[in-house]
């Protein structure tokens, strides 16, 4: 399993860790930009559009654990994760293409059938590539703190990802009289993005794809045997309620700075703001995690961001467009924590699982990782969007007080919530650094 004995190449990390740039480009477009693509270029209701993105999340997770089991079961010359990076990455330039290009459709029902039916197509493309390339990690390494680095790396990558959907989307669209035209352009130019780093990340780890198929009892008890896992679900859980957080921040932050600032340009700025912030802290993260662990690294970085949060809900109205771009830029200090560790625990939950069961199922374990998140992120956009539309909300207009309200609650207390379950969930997590090494040691520990 991957290179023993020694670090990592930095081809290998890089190489790796490229995919993610694709990866994270892909959920900046899906949670900062679509929502708002679909209510106020395409023209369906913001409920309607909320419910069609959930139907797609929900398909989305589920092809998540068919594919991690697939890719577990799969023996081919090209390994066992690689050939669904190489065939996913050709579909998901297409359907990029497709859900950002205006069908014109006048009919809010028919309407509603192109949006669900086109991000259920491309979240299954999505998947093809992320999920036999998250559970590509463990079987690289399989040191704990290189762990870690390697996810430095990708995860590092995953921020200028986001720097790009965050800081060309609306240049590019700008750049064509035509805003449909506009929108297509981005799909096409982002969906490309993603393909790229998707082939490179396929060439780079030829020949580290080399793990044996799994022979799994079947597809059921694989994933109760897992899901029965103390550590998995208090890693699990935390995750999925970050993410769902973040999800609906992300879907609100444009129609704040479009119609409560009345600045829609200044809004790659402060997302820009946020993200470098990231960036510059994901290593100072990972070498703090070295000395406090992984799970107070993760808390400690999270608490941080729900700060900023809270603060830009009490005030962020009253002090204007710069406050907030200065808000961002410490919630990005947190938020870098949510880039890098989870991905870095979740291959020491699959060793905790070898030794328990003597089996290696790593796509069992990143299939379930994206398949109950997605159910967060699901209902975060179902919510995102009903919440607009109860309190009022009406797309290309002067809103109201009410939905001013249900825009600023989006992004304050609702994310807030989630993020503080995840905060106290995963105090609960029991992998500690020692606890690592006895478990690899055999040594006589309790496995809960």
């Amino acid at each position: 399993m991957g290179e023993k004995g020694k670090g990592l190449s930095l081809k290998t990390k890089l190489g790796f860790g490229i995919c993610d740039l694709g990866g994270n480009l892909f959920f900046t477009m899906m949670g900062f930009y679509l929502l708002f693509f679909l209510t106020d270029t395409v023209g369906l209701a913001a409920g309607l559009a909320g419910t069609a993105l959930m139907i797609g999340k929900i398909w989305d997770a589920v092809t998540d654990p068919a594919v991690g089991y697939l890719s577990d079961k799969t023996s081919s010359p090209l390994g066992r994760r690689r050939p669904y990076i190489l065939y996913g990455l050709i579909f998901l330039f297409i359907f990029m293409i497709a859900m950002f290009t205006n069908p014109g459709i006048k009919s809010q029902g028919w309407l509603f059938v192109w949006a669900a039916v086109v991000y259920c197509l491309l979240n299954t493309a999505y998947t093809l590539v992320n999920i036999p390339y998250g559970a590509l990690t463990p079987e690289l390494t399989p040191d704990f703190n290189e762990r870690t680095v390697l996810n430095g790396y990708r995860m590092s990558f995953a921020v200028v990802g986001t720097l790009i959907g965050a800081g060309l989307v609306i240049p590019i669209i700008g750049m064509f009289k035509n805003k449909d035209t506009g929108w297509t352009a981005v799909g096409a130019i982002m969906g490309a993005i993603m393909a790229l780093t998707a082939l490179i990340t396929f060439l780079t780890v030829k020949g580290k794809d080399n793990g044996k198929p799994v022979v799994h009892k079947n597809i059921i008890k694989s994933y109760t045997e897992v899901l029965k896992l103390k550590p998995f679900i208090f890693a699990l859980l935390p995750w999925t309620f970050h993410i769902t957080g973040i999800t609906v921040i992300q879907g609100a932050l444009l129609y704040y700075f479009r119609y409560i600032y009345k600045a829609e340009n200044f809004f790659q700025f402060a997302l820009l703001s946020l993200l470098v912030s990231a960036l510059i802290f994901i290593p100072v993260w990972v070498a703090l995690s070295k000395r406090i662990g992984k799970k107070l690294s993760y808390n400690i970085g999270m608490l941080i961001f729900t700060t900023a949060v809270i603060v830009f809900f009490i005030f962020g109205q009253r002090y204007g467009v710069y406050f907030a771009i200065g808000i961002l830029f410490f919630a990005g200090i947190g938020f870098a924590t949510q880039y890098v560790m989870p991905y870095s625990i979740v291959p020491d939950v699959v060793e905790y699982d070898v030794v328990k069961n003597g089996v290696r199922r790593e796509g069992v374990f990143y299939g379930l990782w994206t398949f109950v998140s997605k159910f967060g992120q699901a209902f975060a956009i179902f919510l995102s969007g009903w919440v607009l539309s109860l309190f009022g909300y009406v797309p290309n207009a002067e809103q109201s007080k009410s939905s001013i309200l249900g825009i600023k609650i989006l992004c304050g207390p609702v994310p807030a919530a989630f993020f503080i379950a995840g905060v106290i969930i995963l105090s609960f997590y029991p992998i500690t650094k020692s606890f690592y090494d006895k478990m690899i040691l055999s040594e006589n520990i309790e496995l809960v």
